[in-house]
């Protein structure tokens, strides 16, 4: 474990007496575009009953860790300053941890995922076993009680579509971003409503109802203003925040705002439908039934306007045995788990731990079971 310039981060720790903390725990982080929760959960004897409530040790919050929107540095520290704060107010030290478990946006290729593992061994002890995974993968499993196999959508700020078969082949769609075609997200649902009012405004598009009510709620008197406002912070959450106003703007019935909402639809499900006929989920005559699990604000059904029904209708016309998902999570989204391998944790990384269960959503688990996965989470 080393100390490098963000070392301050954790002086909790030379105030804490060295009996503070006499149990072990893990730490769950949800890493997004919009903000990362990490939760900080013991772990508990196998003899001991489960108590109720389940022992969520603390639980801390901080903004974007996506390094694709806020950068390297500003992703890392964001990162290590939720799980400090999770394990400061926990009454735990370092010392105390077993593993960090990361579901983070932004892990799109194998050199994302040693990049943080390379942070993470910077802030952790060596014996602590460290995981890394892109959110997708979480965010499926906390729709299918664990069996990674399905497709799932996530639709928030940024948006994926990423799947398993149940031999383990997966695939994605989209992810990378709105330069790169991220269009069905709130980042790219508001950037378009931004840009048809720019249009509007200097006579190369429709005049639309969303450029008096975007300047309303940005206590802005001019169109030209957005230039300087879009540019001063141009992160994607603060972009994709105008969402709601845009989907306002629909239910009145703008036709921009219906447009712009009907596009990202198409986007959304033929994100999912390059999924599904990639990893074959629908089967040989297109009717197999396959779980579709639907996550993100994005998706959230309003007054008039269901974006996520819209999805769902959208991809069932030509996939009928899509089987759509909602998990009960807190909003805006706050699913806090991580997807292991049984055998590989049980007997690879912490022999000797046959004894322990974990706890998270109601269910316990011996971690030399058989089974496929284990999920923590906390809703």
């Amino acid at each position: 474990m080393k100390r490098y310039r963000n070392g301050e981060i954790w002086d909790f720790e030379h105030h804490m007496a060295v009996s503070a903390c006499n149990r072990r725990v893990i730490l769950g982080l949800d890493g997004g575009t919009t903000s990362t929760v990490c939760i900080c959960i013991p772990i508990l004897p196998f003899s001991d009953p489960l108590p109720n409530p389940l022992p969520v040790l603390a639980r801390a919050v901080a903004g974007c860790s996506n390094h694709n929107s806020v950068g390297e540095t500003a992703a890392r520290e964001t990162l290590e300053q939720v799980m400090a704060d999770a394990l400061s107010k926990s009454g735990c030290s370092r010392s105390a941890v077993c593993a960090v478990c990361l579901a983070v946006s932004g892990v799109n290729h194998p050199t994302d995922e040693q990049r943080i593992l390379i942070w993470l061994r910077d802030i952790f002890p060596s014996d602590v076993k460290l995981y890394v995974q892109n959110d997708a993968v979480a965010a499926l499993a906390s729709g299918t009680m664990g069996k990674l196999h399905g497709c799932v959508l996530i639709a928030g700020t940024g948006t994926i579509a990423y799947g398993f078969t149940e031999d383990g082949k997966e695939a994605r769609a989209a992810g990378a971003g709105p330069t790169l075609g991220d269009w069905g997200s709130g980042y790219g649902i508001a950037a378009q409503a931004l840009t048809a009012v720019i249009k509007a405004y200097d006579g190369r598009g429709p005049q639309t109802i969303l450029t008096s009510s975007i300047l309303e709620s940005l206590d802005l008197s001019s169109p030209d203003e957005l230039i300087g406002w879009t540019y001063a912070d141009p992160s994607w959450a603060r972009i994709a925040a105008l969402v709601p106003v845009v989907v306002s703007c629909a239910e009145a019935g703008d036709p921009v705002s219906n447009k712009i909402l009907q596009d990202s639809v198409e986007e959304l499900a033929l994100s999912v439908k390059a999924v599904v006929q990639r990893l074959g989920l629908c089967g040989k005559d297109g009717k197999a039934i396959f779980p579709l699990v639907m996550v993100g604000g994005v998706l959230e059904a309003n007054k008039r306007w269901d974006i996520g029904k819209e999805v769902v209708n959208c991809i069932s016309r030509d996939y009928p045995g899509a089987l759509p998902i909602r998990p009960e999570v807190i909003t805006p989204y706050l699913n806090l788990l991580q997807v292991f391998s049984f055998s590989y944790y049980s007997f690879h990384l912490f022999p000797g731990l046959s004894d322990i269960q974990i706890t998270g959503t109601g269910n316990s688990t011996n971690l030399c079971s058989e089974q496929n996965v284990i999920i923590w989470s906390y809703r």
